[in-house]
């Protein structure tokens, strides 16, 4: 009897555990900043973790349906309209190789970061696609230190 309840909760058990993904647990549509989080305040340098859900993150390059990859937008728009061409300069940051992570050094003060995802060649899937964020950078002891010398 001891070994048919033990049987009866493990079996409980794993079906609960193994249970398919319901919707409330499949990663949401769209692109979105695992870290830092909207109004953040952070210090040099800004650690950024770029995720999306119902796409790949491939490498720049190849177009192929349901996958592209991140883009960072430094005080800039909202989004890039769907089908424009990303620039490419210090405020529009290309991760063609498919990075999720990178780190920036930005001025300290108020600053919005938009994700946007793109296809293999660099064109916007649009406002869909697009996150935006506000941080603020703080200055570090040593910054404030150089600029007190400087002054």
């Amino acid at each position: 009897m001891k070994k048919i309840l033990l049987l009866i909760t493990i079996s409980f058990f794993f079906a609960i555990n193994c249970k398919e993904k319901t919707e409330e647990q499949v990663e949401p549509k769209g692109v979105y900043f695992i870290e830092p989080q909207d109004g953040a305040e952070v210090t040099n340098p800004v650690k950024i973790k770029m995720g999306v859900g119902g796409m790949e993150v491939v490498p720049a390059g190849e177009i192929k349906e349901g996958t592209g990859h991140h883009h960072i937008i430094i005080d800039g728009p909202d989004y890039i309209e769907a089908g424009q061409v990303i620039p490419s300069d210090e405020k529009h940051l290309h991760f063609g190789q498919g990075q999720t992570e990178t780190e920036l050094n930005l001025p300290p003060g108020e600053h919005t970061l938009t994700l946007q995802f793109a296809d293999g060649e660099h064109k916007s899937y649009g406002k869909e696609w697009a996150k935006k964020i506000k941080i603020i950078v703080k200055e570090t002891e040593e910054q404030s230190n150089t600029n007190q010398e400087k002054k």
